[in-house]
């Protein structure tokens, strides 16, 4: 019978194996993780809608703002509907 050579694994490698396995975690949407804050999505509430705005007024997609595609189809329809109702711009400042 031959023996397991046990090797050893360099401190560099250790740490680069750990670096990787932190980024592979999908991104949850924070409105099906906790159901109180969907009634916080109404047009309402423009301080909370302004979040998924950019600088220039254009609604943020859902891989950045980390939305599922309900809640991001929710979120955009408050959007329109606040600014129909003059709580948010259309488009950003004029320069």
């Amino acid at each position: 019978m031959t023996k397991k050579i046990k090797l050893k694994i360099s401190a560099r490698l250790v740490k680069k194996r750990s670096r990787r396995g932190n980024g592979n975690r999908s991104k949850m949407c924070r409105f099906c993780a906790d159901k109180e804050q969907v009634y916080g999505i109404d047009y309402k509430n423009a301080t909370f809608l302004k979040g998924f705005l950019t600088e220039r007024g254009k609604i943020l997609p859902s891989r950045i703002s980390g939305a599922c595609a309900r809640h991001q189809r929710v979120i955009s329809q408050e959007i329109r509907k606040s600014r129909v109702m003059a709580l948010l711009p259309y488009s950003g400042p004029a320069f």
